[in-house]
């Protein structure tokens, strides 16, 4: 697709442009952009509804170029076919997670295969996708690159491998998962089947499992973190947030929670 030309109220050249636009199991979306390109991870929310928060947030999904899919769950594709038809976005996701969409995404304006652990470009933001432990067919984490800066984007994940700290290293801003309180999801309403889901392998991290990475992960150039896809019944944004501050004592990086309903900041580097 050719691209449009940028003149949007969303361009800041020279910079990289990060906001979680929502974020949670009742939607989840991600907006990445640098000035001549702009991505949305995820479209999980109604088409109606991210162009809404985008507006918000004074962004124009007529300038997207891409949406990326990290995997099949609804909330993470709800708007995909919406927005790729309306505003002609093509839609990178790999061939088992295409498969195992069926029929929900409708026709798409253009499928752009990838594979996890190759990276290609979408114009000028290098993106990396990366396996991730979650049940789904072949999910991905990213990491996305432009300007001399890096995002690392990794959530719905019930462990954190090698792979997925590996790749996260050195980034600018990191967008992680702190999805439950172990203490408040055990004590919950959940059935223990679904208990055990969240807390398995390929579940979900808790708040000390999100800590105890960013822990490794802390280096000078960390600018922000986003802490993604609380439970609204086992996680409260205080305990969140509170599981990682400590860590980050004496360090000049910005703690910020998204929720589902308003999701993060606008965040640029600059």
């Amino acid at each position: 697709m050719d691209a449009l030309p940028k003149q949007s109220r969303d361009k800041k050249n020279g910079k990289l442009t990060v906001c979680v636009l929502a974020s949670g199991s009742r939607g989840n979306a991600i907006y990445i952009g640098d000035g001549s390109t702009a991505i949305l991870i995820d479209a999980g929310l109604s088409g109606v509804e991210i162009q809404r928060r985008m507006d918000q947030k004074a962004l124009d999904p007529n300038h997207l170029d891409a949406i990326l899919v990290s995997h099949e769950h609804s909330d993470h594709i709800q708007g995909v076919g919406v927005l790729s038809r309306r505003f002609g976005i093509p839609v990178y996701i790999n061939k088992n997670t295409l498969q195992a969409t069926g029929k929900t995404l409708g026709k798409l304006n253009q499928v752009v295969p990838f594979t996890c652990g190759y990276s290609f470009t979408v114009k000028s933001l290098a993106v990396h996708p990366f396996s991730i432990s979650h049940d789904a067919e072949d999910p991905s984490g990213f990491t996305i690159g432009s300007n001399g800066y890096k995002v690392g984007v990794a959530t719905d994940l019930g462990i954190v491998t090698g792979v997925v700290r590996n790749h996260l290293e050195g980034c600018n801003i990191l967008i992680v998962e702190a999805n439950h309180d172990p203490q408040m999801l055990i004590a919950g309403p959940y059935p223990w089947h679904l208990k055990q889901r969240i807390q398995g392998r390929s579940g979900h991290l808790s708040n000390e499992d999100t800590a105890r990475l960013l822990e490794d992960l802390l280096h000078d150039d960390l600018s922000h973190v986003v802490l993604a896809h609380l439970s609204e019944e086992n996680n409260t944004p205080e305990k969140a947030r509170q599981s990682v501050v400590s860590l980050l004592n004496g360090s000049r990086v910005s703690v910020h929670v998204a929720l589902q309903k308003t999701g993060s900041p606008l965040l640029v580097l600059e």
